[in-house]
């Protein structure tokens, strides 16, 4: 892929993730709010792949941490990074590269294989690769024990399965309308 390309690509989903910023955020007694942007991460592995997908994502959080208000509910700045939700940030970038990287690795020769294929890469990356990093956030600043975190973890996650389905969905459709598109750093054939 074309450098100029990458990068406008990489930009582009850093935005999506600012879009998905302005749904509203649903606050939870845990500390971490339920927001649209995992579905950034899950879309930025699938559809950039891993190198690319990690890049958006730390763009966006570069630009968060610089103070740009584009976490859900308007906040950013450092001070997000030392919240209960900072395992969760620290790991959509890592997120989106295991999504990337499962992408590439699983069966995606059609639409509909593609949309089968990013389900299992979004649950894998978007969803257990996340919660891992927000799992230790949540011991490290929150100060719960590891089963009080896990089990906080879970209330997040039929939330995220849907947004896996909706990433299955969104893959499905451009797989449909460009067939060349490079999923996971591959061309559907």
């Amino acid at each position: 892929m074309k450098s100029s390309r990458s990068l406008a690509l990489v930009s582009l989903f850093a935005a999506l993730m600012a879009v998905f910023g302005l749904i509203p955020k649903i606050d939870l007694p845990l500390g971490v709010p339920i927001t649209l942007q995992t579905l950034g991460v899950m879309l930025a592995g699938c559809m950039l792949g891993p190198k690319r997908g990690f890049q958006a994502i730390l763009l966006f959080l570069g630009a968060v941490a610089l103070g740009l208000p584009l976490l859900s509910g308007g906040r950013g700045g450092l001070g997000v990074f030392m919240a209960p939700s900072t395992g969760y940030l620290i790991g959509w970038p890592f997120g989106a590269f295991v999504t990337g990287w499962m992408m590439n690795l699983l069966p995606g020769a059609s639409p509909r294989g593609a949309a089968i294929s990013a389900f299992i890469a979004s649950a894998l990356g978007g969803l257990l690769t996340v919660h891992a990093f927000g799992v230790v956030g949540l011991v490290k600043m929150a100060n719960l024990t590891w089963a009080q975190a896990f089990f906080g973890t879970l209330v997040f996650v039929p939330g995220d399965l849907i947004k896996c389905v909706l990433c299955a969905m969104v893959v499905h459709t451009v797989a449909r309308g460009v067939p060349d598109w490079h999923f996971g750093g591959r061309v559907l054939k």
